[in-house]
């Protein structure tokens, strides 16, 4: 809480990192090693905060970051000074990058007030139009630094105006030195197993489905790995011993960060209807079918990577009533996170039997009859109860292995959505 002689701010930075440069992680490090050599100025807290997955200018890991700073009141103009005297130095390296439709565009937002919340559900729920909001960061008061094309104020906003809710977990960020860049991470995976037995508090360490270890990035950024956990004690805690193995790549720096992700804060709630259609199987084993909900029709679609998300789709029948949470696509498609079927329409398992033999159709509205003793009935087909084959769920819900599953999403573990 601020003084008379010192006041909060939150700043926001996005959009520095390029697909074969940099990361926006690291740039938000340097700056904050950077503003804290003015005296008596303190981080409070580190935010990094995941953004719409479909957004079209998003970045490689899609999420911007922010921090809450205490600083002495007489230091506000020397912090101001201090932030664009960086930027500048951001902008200077960057003009070096090779030029691709995706290039950096970096932001950097300074507040000393509280930003409007829905900067944040705009953006991690849908697409954001950047004329307006740029125009209500600019009529907000808000102090600005960007690149011309101003794109990283989307997310530097959204990062400035989250307030993390119940479900905001933590990720602790660890470095690489500059001089191991783009080479192989020594990050061993039993050295990740190990930490998720002894540290049961962090999570998505590892996907079991595929044996491999999911805390290191394969991009060449500076990013060694990010452990995920509940606490902040905890990923500091397994940090903390994972770099003293001997099998672990000794990082430059590391830094905690509050997040949204697991937070579902990109889905809307559980969704139900009745399927209508036959799932259609695409190239590549991506499924897709029909459903009516709330009286108008959707088409549901799950991805081969999605697994037991895709082995269940692919089950259904019409008549099924379903579950699920997805987001909406572009071209309007749901594609589905998690699925669960609520109840089964019956499924045809036989012909009516007699002397020991199945009953046979003489052809289009006939009786069955039975080649042994000639007995006639009615054309009809014996049904069953039924359940899907082969599909782990956790009350009935499936999900994405963990390697497939995005930054957003909550774990089934971590709670049955309601």
């Amino acid at each position: 809480m601020s003084t008379s002689n010192t006041s909060i701010v939150r700043i926001g930075l996005d959009d520095t990192d390029h697909p074969e440069f940099g990361c926006t992680t690291h740039s938000f490090h340097d700056l904050l090693s950077n503003l804290t050599t003015i005296p008596s100025v303190i981080v409070l807290e580190r935010m990094l905060v995941r953004l719409w997955p479909y957004a079209s200018r998003r970045t490689r890991g899609n999420g911007a970051l922010s921090a809450t700073l205490e600083i002495p009141s007489e230091s506000k103009i020397q912090f101001i000074d201090s932030c664009a005297e960086w930027f500048d130095s951001l902008l200077s390296e960057i003009s070096h990058y090779p030029e691709i439709s995706n290039s950096a565009t970096p932001a950097l937002l300074i507040s000393f007030d509280q930003a409007p919340p829905k900067w944040y559900w705009e953006t991690v729920r849908g697409e954001v139009n950047l004329v307006d909001r740029e125009s209500e960061i600019r009529s907000s008061g808000v102090t600005i630094f960007s690149h011309p094309d101003n794109w990283g104020m989307v997310g530097a906003s959204a990062a400035i105006s989250w307030e993390p809710g119940i479900n905001h977990s933590w990720e602790l960020i660890a470095w690489r030195e500059d001089s191991k860049i783009g080479s192989r991470r020594a990050v061993s995976k039993d050295s990740v197993f190990e930490m998720s037995k002894l540290f049961p508090e962090t999570f998505l360490n590892r996907d079991p489905t595929a044996d491999k270890g999911i805390i290191a990035p394969r991009t060449p950024c500076p990013v060694l790995y990010g452990i995920r956990g509940s606490s902040k004690d905890a990923v500091e805690s397994a940090n903390s011993w994972l770099q003293h193995k001997n099998s672990t790549e000794k990082c430059l720096d590391w830094a905690s960060h509050k997040t949204n992700q697991l937070s579902d804060d990109h889905l809307p709630g559980p969704m139900s209807g009745t399927v209508i259609t036959s799932p259609e199987v695409l190239k590549g084993a991506h499924a897709s079918l029909k459903v009516i909900s709330g009286g108008k029709g959707e088409t549901l679609v799950a991805f081969s990577e999605g697994g037991p998300v895709n082995k269940l789709l692919r089950q259904l029948s019409p008549g099924d009533r379903i579950s699920w949470m997805g987001l909406i696509s572009p071209d309007r498609s749901i594609h589905l996170e998690r699925l669960r079927i609520e109840s089964a329409s019956p499924r045809i398992s036989s012909r009516p039997r007699c002397c020991g033999k199945s009953m046979r159709s003489k052809g289009r509205n006939q009786p069955l009859f039975c080649l042994r003793c000639g007995n006639k009935e009615s054309k009809i087909w014996l049904s069953d109860n039924w359940s899907p084959v082969g599909v782990p769920s956790i009350d009935g819900w499936v999900q994405p292995p963990p390697s497939q599953r995005r930054h957003l999403s909550m774990p089934l573990e971590h709670g049955i959505p309601a």
